[in-house]
């Protein structure tokens, strides 16, 4: 039997190292409508029609971790409009903490229309002039909740733009003082920057404060003006600081690559139909934090790390069966059951 606290609850997850935190994981940053072609492989201009998702990488991944059985909340603004108000309920009906969510009656919730195309690169299109998630202010941040949380989640699109940035800039700084470990994944959207060069500067600014950090190989090349993403020197000397307690590489169907301290290897994807990539790289980070969140010694433990990362790729690799992203991520018993088989 689990060895109950005074307190009435569980303590078998609790970690030597986890300062006896035991809150949920707050992520912070954008949510939005993904509108998707309700045909695939076309442009956006050839899409006959449309369909709405939730998006936006902060909130799918707190879905993520809500729907692997774990603790999640969601900081972060809308629109005191229709699609704000279904985004809120939806992470709601996903069991996500939404006291974190601020509405804006002077903005509307931002839209993105995404397309795969047929030579399969990803088209974007985005709505936000400014759009609500620019717009939340450090003084509207529920300090109280980034104080609780064990591990603080971001993207890079939340430093693009005041006031969110400062906001953002507030936030890590909450989190970092109260003990909270910093998760960074830069979720490079181009489209949204001044210039490649602003992105580059904007990503790198804020890297040497994040304990883990999770990026794509696309990713590595960009942040190093072209360097080979699959070369283990580059990575390590241009990307690994001394703060990281760990870096992961994906590479979509091919699986992942890590970096700890003491150790570095690749774990091996999962083959499986794709239907729909989106959210996939959402989804693994889900998996990533939320075994994570019950378990720090994978920083130190490289055989625990491993299997952790194979159920990060096995939570990406359900989620690109199903369309859409927040839809398609996994449930804890699917995971285990996908895994068995």
């Amino acid at each position: 039997m689990d060895h109950v606290t005074s307190s009435g609850k569980s303590s078998d997850l609790k970690n030597e190292d986890c300062k006896g935190k035991d809150g949920p994981v707050v992520c912070f940053g954008e949510m939005l409508i993904d509108f998707v072609p309700t045909v695939g492989g076309v442009s956006l201009a050839e899409a006959p029609a449309f369909k709405k998702a939730a998006g936006g990488a902060p909130a799918n991944v707190a879905v993520g971790i809500s729907r692997l059985g774990g603790s999640a909340a969601f900081i972060g603004k809308v629109g005191a409009d229709e699609f704000g108000y279904m985004l809120a309920d939806i992470l709601k009906k996903n069991n996500v903490e939404t006291s974190g969510i601020k509405f804006d009656p002077n903005a509307r919730t931002a839209l993105a229309f995404v397309t795969l195309r047929a030579d399969g690169e990803r088209e974007f299109l985005f709505f936000r002039n400014p759009s609500a998630d620019m717009l939340l202010k450090e003084s509207e941040l529920d300090t109280d909740l980034i104080k609780k949380a064990k591990i603080f989640h971001y993207g890079s699109i939340s430093l693009i733009d005041e006031p969110i940035k400062s906001a953002h800039l507030a936030a890590m700084k909450i989190a970092k003082d109260s003990g909270c470990i910093l998760s960074y994944d830069p979720n490079l959207r181009l489209a949204l920057w001044p210039s490649a060069e602003a992105a580059r500067n904007g990503i790198k600014s804020i890297w040497d404060q994040a304990d883990v950090i999770k990026i794509s190989e696309d990713e590595i090349s960009f942040l190093t003006g072209g360097d080979d993403p699959y070369d283990d020197n580059v990575v390590l000397k241009k990307l690994f600081h001394p703060n990281l307690k760990l870096l992961i590489v994906t590479e979509g169907s091919e699986g992942c690559r890590y970096y700890a301290k003491n150790f570095k290897g690749r774990v091996g994807g999962v083959k499986v139909k794709a239907v729909d990539t989106t959210g996939a790289g959402d989804a693994f980070v889900s998996g990533i934090i939320y075994s994570l969140a019950s378990d720090q010694s994978l920083f130190q433990n490289e055989e625990r790390l491993r299997k952790a990362l194979h159920f990060a790729n096995v939570c990406g690799a359900i989620t690109v069966t199903e369309r859409g992203a927040i839809p398609a991520l996994p449930s804890k018993e699917a995971v285990l059951q996908f895994a068995a088989t």
